[in-house]
């Protein structure tokens, strides 16, 4: 037999772009959490510029239930028997006795589907997590993202009726029904449905596209075709497609052209003034040069074919790309340079200084890292000096998304070399994890001080990243950091640059960053990177906190190796015998005290099998620090290997708490040694499972 339906659609005024689909998420989490009793399943959603959507698969009722609840004794006190009525919601005249017990027998009436969800939407509806909402006519409490019009509430096709409303003096008048609304210009006014498919159908007879991902192919698809039918390539933009599709609800994708004066200007500039000041899309050639054409998405079908409005959309284009021209030429008379002292009138954070104070401590910085990264220091100071110049350049002004990669443009204007040019467009690289990391010499040294400047700058004044806080974006600058060590495979000591980085805070009265702190920072960034790629994170954590490597592919190197060892039958067995001889140390040092960290006397190993381990280790711990000091770091497991056997028969036949107190501090001091050795390489105790 067949679920009913439930189907929810929240009808009204248009919902920003960048909200709807996390709306819709949450709008079938909380129908799912509220309704789940009745069993919900099969939630599909959906959303758009003026509406939510929601249906689900549901029991038709919530069946009747008795249950038998025993409470306290009958001669308990009665503040005992009141608190076990409150709880239950219950009268004392619906006990009874039985076996000297009061007993409350409980019974729930069957309750209709139709009814829980009339009684559960309007308190859900009311706590609705909108970023932000607003109120609206009338006298009533109610909020939303913007004025809310209809509430379409369908089980079965039968109507749920419920309001909003809280209090006989709530003014909000809004009852659910079974009405919508089509398209506003093509199909306005309000039609019944009877169920979800009924209104998918009915929507789209009415040029609504109720399903997000059909409006972004239809945009996709149609631009591309466009663009094909002139030898073309639609430039994929997924942000961009995204808020598009959630501002029009019948996508009719068009081209329109680029005046020919204009398609000289840089392509960032041209992508970054259509996207962020008229949501327009990009083409390119095949080559991938800017074409003289770019996409749009109207709401409607105009009967002139689209004409006025690709000649609008143009008209307002030209106004765009003529203030993006002026910028350009503007900027370019005045050698970047020269700009450098303006960055003092700017500010970078009230406690850090100007942009002026921060490209000094660059420069210095750069100086310190560009040899390290096999840059060369003047080229890299040079390359921090002007880093942050476009910063008071009028495009950037108008445009900060372009910072750095206006600072190429100038720069290679101004006759810079290409490694500095390219140096300041990358010192910002990555900015997200798709973004590539840069490569070359001097970038990296950029981009490293940048990074690390950002991050000793804000620990030294307690701004610290907590919890989901991070309004400095100090974890995506430490992930920068260990993207580029790792994907450049640099061997840098980090924290040789965070102190270089901490000379430039002196002048602080706030107390200087600890380095410690920050590589243990940079290292947790680093075990969150590992767990999202699905790698042994524990591992890491295990070669960290033993060594405190500041050198992170050194550390990446031997966390593999650990694991690698940890994947094989020896390695599994040398892990447990580490556990088991750190859990007797722990015991036996609160017992007898510790930490027995002597060497253990040769004369007091009376048994064959703590004279075989002592032998082992004798000739295991040379083999494993000289391996160690050749990060030979795979081949150290060799003589690790070796220990297992002599490990086992340890445990097997000796008794480590012998009743002699010497003995037995003699055997701890030989698993202390144990201990010690595979510590060497890593602290198994952190490792998981």
């Amino acid at each position: 037999m067949s679920m009913p339906e439930f189907f929810l659609e929240l009808f009204g005024e248009e919902i920003p772009a960048r909200m709807q689909s996390s709306a819709a998420v949450d709008l079938a989490r909380l129908l799912v959490e509220a309704l789940a009793p009745l069993k919900p399943r099969s939630a599909e959603t959906f959303h758009g510029p003026r509406r939510l959507a929601t249906r689900l698969d549901v029991e038709p009722q919530l069946t009747a239930k008795t249950s038998i609840e025993r409470g306290p004794r009958t001669s308990a006190p009665d503040q005992a028997v009141a608190g076990f009525l409150r709880k239950h919601g219950a009268e004392r005249d619906q006990l009874r006795n039985e076996n000297d017990h009061w007993i409350l027998e409980k019974s729930t009436p069957a309750i209709s589907a139709q009814c829980m969800i009339a009684d559960t939407l309007p308190p859900m509806l009311r706590r609705f997590p909108w970023p932000k909402s607003m109120r609206w006519g009338g006298t009533s409490g109610f909020t939303w993202i913007r004025p809310l019009r209809r509430i379409l509430c369908l089980l079965d096709g039968a109507v749920v009726p419920f309001d909003l409303r809280v209090g006989a003096d709530d003014g909000h008048g809004l009852v659910a029904a079974d009405l919508t609304e089509g398209h506003r210009f093509h199909a306005p006014g309000a039609f019944a449905v009877t169920s979800f498919s009924d209104w998918r159908e009915q929507l789209s007879a009415r040029r609504v596209l109720v399903d997000a991902s059909e409006r972004r192919h239809r945009i996709t698809d149609g631009l591309a075709a466009q663009a094909a039918e002139r030898d073309l390539r639609f430039v994929d933009d997924p942000g961009l497609l995204e808020e598009v599709a959630g501002l029009v609800e019948w996508p009719v994708p068009a081209l329109g052209r680029i005046d020919a004066e204009f398609i000289d200007l840089p392509a960032e500039v041209m992508r970054v003034s259509m996207r962020v000041n008229q949501r327009y899309f990009a083409l390119s050639t095949r080559e991938g040069e800017p074409a003289p054409w770019f996409g749009f998405v109207s709401n409607i079908e105009a009967d002139d074919g689209g004409a006025a409005a690709r000649a609008g959309n143009e008209r307002v284009l030209r106004a765009r790309f003529a203030d993006a021209r002026h910028f350009w030429d503007l900027d370019r008379r005045t050698p970047l340079v020269s700009r450098v002292p303006a960055l003092d009138q700017m500010a970078f954070h009230a406690k850090l200084g100007t942009q002026g104070d921060r490209v000094r401590r660059l420069r210095q910085l750069a100086r310190v890292i560009g040899p390290v990264v096999g840059a060369d220091a003047a080229r890299a100071e040079r390359a921090a000096e002007l880093a942050k110049a476009d910063l008071v350049t009028g495009m950037v002004g108008e445009f900060p998304e372009l910072q750095g990669v206006m600072g190429r443009y100038y720069a290679l204007h101004d006759g810079e070399p290409d490694a500095i040019a390219d140096a300041i467009r990358d010192h910002y690289a990555p900015k997200g994890p798709a973004d590539a990391v840069p490569t070359a010499s001097a970038s990296i040294a950029i981009a490293l001080a940048d990074k690390i400047d950002q991050l000793v700058g804000f620990f030294s004044i307690g701004e610290k990243p907590t919890g989901s806080a991070d309004p400095y974006a100090l974890r995506r600058a430490g992930l920068g950091v260990i993207r580029i060590v790792r994907e450049n495979a640099l061997r840098v000591n980090l924290i040789t640059l965070i102190e270089a980085a901490g000379k430039g805070y002196q002048h602080l009265d706030a107390p200087a960053a600890d380095p410690a702190e920050i590589l243990e920072f940079l290292a947790d960034r680093l075990r969150i990177q590992l767990r999202t790629e699905g790698q042994r994170h524990d591992v890491l954590s295990a070669v960290f906190g033993a060594h405190k490597d500041d050198d992170f592919n050194r550390l990446l190197s031997r966390s593999d190796a650990v694991a690698a060892l940890l994947g094989t039958e020896t390695g599994v067995d040398l892990l447990t015998a580490y556990r088991r001889a750190a859990n007797i140390l722990r015991i036996e040092s609160r017992k007898h005290g510790g930490p027995f960290d002597e060497q253990p006397d040769p004369s007091l190993l009376r048994e064959p099998e703590e004279q075989s381990l002592a032998s082992a280790l004798d000739a295991a711990e040379p083999g494993i620090q000289d391996l160690l000091a050749r990060e030979a770091y795979h081949d150290v497991f060799g003589p690790m290997a070796s220990l297992r056997v002599p490990l086992d028969h340890f445990f097997d036949r000796v008794t480590v708490n012998a009743p002699e107190p010497e003995l037995r501090r003699n055997r701890l001091r030989l698993l202390n040694r144990v201990r010690a050795t595979m510590d060497r390489v890593a602290d198994f105790s952190r490792i998981e499972g």
